[in-house]
């Protein structure tokens, strides 16, 4: 085994200098990428009985990758669209590998091909306004934690920003007064601005007044002054979730996450008619065929197209039964 085509020094200049020094990947993709290589390798120690350590680059081949991602689905239980995922970050890496071990091109190509799954696209879920109104009137706002979940809920419905551009957004990241917005870093190292609605302002106003808790704290912290994590800010949404469904009953029957926050803002730009180009800048999308998904899940869009359509004309059938011999060979 060559050091080229030694996996761990491979795995390990992926990281440092395709992913960390070379494209600058977010904290968000390189954990990502991660987690996806630590249970490839110990699934990997476990069929081979190899260490990690030990491992080649030729020991990960397709079908090894393959039975990898089955066992995902089989006994983890994850999703297709997760499956896709990490079956994403393999090909990234095995694509550095081809410019850095071209003697195994042809166990390269293998994985390369491995296709991702198709799966059911279905309709982005997103809140309506009572909905949105019951949930923002859910915390107490006689508690710190209670004016902290309104303004970081209102924030994420108004803005729509992505769950890790809310968690790193910074003090400094906020400009208030005349022309007040938020500059956030999103996917791909891309700096964007969105402006604050003026209830947005006021609220923030008065939670940027709040004392801090510890310095250079992050906008919305938790209780130590520290950054919350996802699993935080899923927990607050998720419980005031479940208080707002008391007062409003269809968020019972709703499974709300951070994102579907995102998607509200996205359905609300929808309605009041922004084109796809500019509802992409807001939403920090790469391509404009992303903001596809929120024409798709626009009902109320697509009932106002029909009433201008011209129906065709056509008259009703009358049903007339079939002879009952008819009828029971047709039940067979």
């Amino acid at each position: 085994m060559t050091a080229d085509t030694k996996l761990a020094s491979l795995l390990q200049r992926y990281f440092t200098q395709r992913l960390m020094h070379q494209r600058q990947a977010s904290p968000h993709t390189i954990a990502s990428y991660r987690d996806t290589f630590k249970m490839l390798l110990q699934f990997a120690k476990k069929r081979l009985h190899k260490a990690p350590s030990a491992l080649a680059l030729e020991d990960i081949d397709a079908p090894l990758v393959t039975a990898f991602l089955d066992e995902l689905e089989a006994l983890r239980g994850v999703t297709a669209r997760t499956r896709n995922l990490r079956l994403t970050a393999v090909h990234s890496f095995f694509r550095f590998a081809s410019y850095e071990a071209p003697t195994h091109a042809a166990q390269i190509a293998r994985v390369l091909a491995i296709p991702a799954k198709k799966f059911t696209r279905a309709l982005v879920p997103f809140l309506s306004r009572p909905e949105v109104d019951a949930l923002l009137a859910a915390p107490d706002l006689h508690a710190w934690s209670g004016r902290r979940d309104h303004a970081l809920m209102l924030v994420a419905v108004q803005t729509g920003l992505r769950l890790s551009e809310l968690t790193g957004m910074r003090r400094d990241d906020v400009v208030l007064g005349a022309g007040a917005h938020v500059r956030v870093i999103g996917k791909g190292r891309k700096e964007r601005c969105t402006p604050l609605s003026k209830a947005s302002r006021a609220v923030m106003a008065a939670w940027m007044r709040e004392p801090p808790r510890a310095p250079d704290q992050p906008v919305f912290p938790n209780a130590r002054g520290g950054p919350l994590s996802a699993h935080g800010v899923q927990y607050i949404v998720a419980k005031h979730v479940a208080t707002a469904s008391r007062v409003c009953t269809s968020l019972a029957h709703k499974r709300v996450s951070p994102h579907v926050l995102r998607h509200t803002t996205a359905m609300d730009l929808t309605h009041e008619g922004v084109e796809r180009s500019v509802l992409a800048l807001w939403l920090g999308h790469e391509s404009v065929e992303t903001t596809q998904i929120y024409l798709d899940a626009d009902l109320e869009m697509k009932s106002k197209l029909l009433d201008k359509l011209t129906p065709p004309d056509s008259k009703p059938g009358r049903y007339r039964p079939d002879d009952a011999l008819l009828a029971f060979l047709k039940s067979l």
